[in-house]
Formats: structure tokens, C-alpha cells, sequence
């Protein structure tokens, strides 16, 4: 199941061996490719031309134009939806923002201090809940401003951890 979003407005897809399905209803429409940029789409006789404008990988977002009308996709797969659902966020972006706890649990380890200089990935603290050590990482490039827990502590949802 996929979510995309465009305008704010978000459609639920389904792709399996039937077609594609919006919101449950099976889609009647045939899609050819054109050359990799352009497609065009027919539906009860009106066809739609469909160009490709740029793909962003780490968002997940398609910049596209339907008969040259310019649209911004955001899609969201199974992995996403539960992320979403979890109250864990994604945020891609290269400026690191404010690390909030994902979940209830204890701080096990800090792997930082105020000051350092982190970079997108890196490891900054491991977060123990029901039993399983969580490595929280660094949502981006960044300095460690103020670190708001320490070692020992017991952390609630949404709690503020790390600002940068």
C-alpha cells in the first residue's frame, strides 16, 4: 500500500496482479512510455500527457507536469506509513533538526556532547525500550547545541533530546 500526496490532498494506493487501485476501486487507464521523460496516459477515450521533470530520491517526491500543468508528488511506502504511525519522522533533509524520543524508554548511552560536530547518520545516542537498545541517529549535519538528557534517564514520546 502507497500513500502519494499532491496539494495536500493524499490518495491510498494499491498495486497487485489486478492494476492499481485508488482508495480500493481497481483504476481503468493504460499508461505508455513515451521515451523516459514523457508518458501518456488514456482513460474513457482522453489521453493526458504525463513529463517526468525530476525524481528526488531522498525525499521521495516526483516533480511532474499533466498537459503541462505543474504537479509535486510526495510518496510514502509500506516502511514510511509505519514509521508515520510509530510517531517517528523522517525528515530528510541535510540541516539537522531536534531529536525527539521515538518512543517511551530509558537513555542507555549518550554518543555526543554539546559542541560536537555531527554529520547525517552518524550515531548519537542508544535509546533502550521493550528490552532492545535503539541507536538514534543524527537526522543531519549539524552542531550539538544543548543536550537535554543524560545517561539514566527516562524519556517520554516526543521528548525533546538533542537540539542543534
Amino acid at each position: 500500500m502507497y500513500s502519494a500526496t499532491i496539494k495536500n490532498n493524499a490518495f491510498e494506493l494499491e498495486k497487485d496482479s489486478k492494476g492499481i487501485s485508488l482508495a480500493g476501486n481497481l483504476v481503468d487507464f493504460d499508461i505508455q512510455q513515451v521515451n523516459d521523460r514523457f508518458f501518456k496516459i488514456s482513460k474513457e477515450g482522453i489521453t493526458y500527457t504525463l513529463e517526468l521533470v525530476s525524481i528526488d530520491e531522498t525525499t521521495k517526491s516526483l516533480k511532474v507536469k499533466l498537459n503541462n500543468k505543474p504537479a509535486e508528488i510526495q510518496i510514502k511506502d509500506k516502511f514510511d506509513r509505519l514509521l508515520e504511525k510509530l510517531g517517528i519522522n523522517m525528515n530528510q533533509s541535510s540541516a539537522a533538526k531536534d531529536i525527539k524520543a521515538p518512543m517511551p524508554g530509558l537513555i542507555f548511552d549518550l554518543k555526543v556532547a554539546e559542541g560536537d560536530t555531527v554529520k547525517k547518520g552518524d550515531p548519537v545516542l542508544i535509546l533502550e525500550a521493550m528490552k532492545m537498545e535503539n541507536i538514534l541517529k543524527s537526522p543531519g549535519d549539524g552542531v550539538i547545541k544543548k543536550i537535554k538528557i543524560k545517561k539514566g534517564d527516562s524519556v517520554e514520546k516526543n521528548q525533546i533530546l538533542i537540539q542543534f
